[in-house]
């Protein structure tokens, strides 16, 4: 981290959580010095460095922004978001959704789903409509997210929240995953993130 990010209005947040250290600057003045910190779980290349965390490169501009929001405003809890979505206004947490929807998609190399899994993720969708919102290819659009080719982990971990409710920023995403039979979640996630 450079010596001047550490400048500004306060001390720089540390956070220790899980074993994962990220120091967020008070005031970094460039986008590329405000996202520096996102590396330390997002990953510097756009793989990050646990599975159960999402990939955030490529993803919609609209979603990103919303999913910041939400941190900040405590409508979707992590214990390392929240704190470092807070120090953000509005219009950096747009710069920070615009800079990442804009670097390309990583792939992080996971095997396409087998042909029974296939099959079962695809009748979950007749009947659960993820398409009718991610669009065909599950690349979402704008607000929604795009699902193909992330994570595994992540999305399981995800869909497991919305049905516990623990991830409250999507009431009706909580309603289609508590309505969606387990194993067809699984399925759906393997699938997914096979694309």
């Amino acid at each position: 981290m450079r010596p001047g990010l550490k400048q500004g209005i306060g001390a720089a947040l540390a956070l220790t959580i899980g074993g994962i250290s990220c120091e967020a600057p008070a005031r970094a003045e460039s986008i590329e010095q405000k996202v520096e910190v996102c590396a330390a779980c997002h990953g510097a290349d756009g793989k990050p460095t646990d599975k159960a965390i999402p990939i955030i490169w490529g993803q919609q501009l609209g979603y990103i922004y919303i999913q910041l929001r939400d941190f900040k405003r405590g409508d979707r809890k992590n214990d390392i978001m929240q704190p470092l979505a807070s120090q953000f206004e509005r219009d950096e947490m747009l710069a920070i959704a615009e800079y990442f929807s804009k670097k390309p998609w990583p792939d992080l190399g996971q095997p396409r789903a087998p042909k029974d899994v296939a099959t079962r993720a695809q009748r979950a969708n007749a009947s659960v409509g993820c398409t009718g919102c991610h669009l065909d290819q599950y690349q979402g659009d704008s607000a929604i997210p795009r699902l193909a080719g992330q994570s595994r982990d992540y999305l399981a971990k995800t869909t497991a929240e919305f049905r516990t409710r623990a991830r409250g920023n999507n009431p009706g995403m909580s309603d289609l995953m508590i309505a969606t039979a387990p194993d067809d979640l699984t399925a759906l996630s393997e699938y997914l993130a096979g694309l």
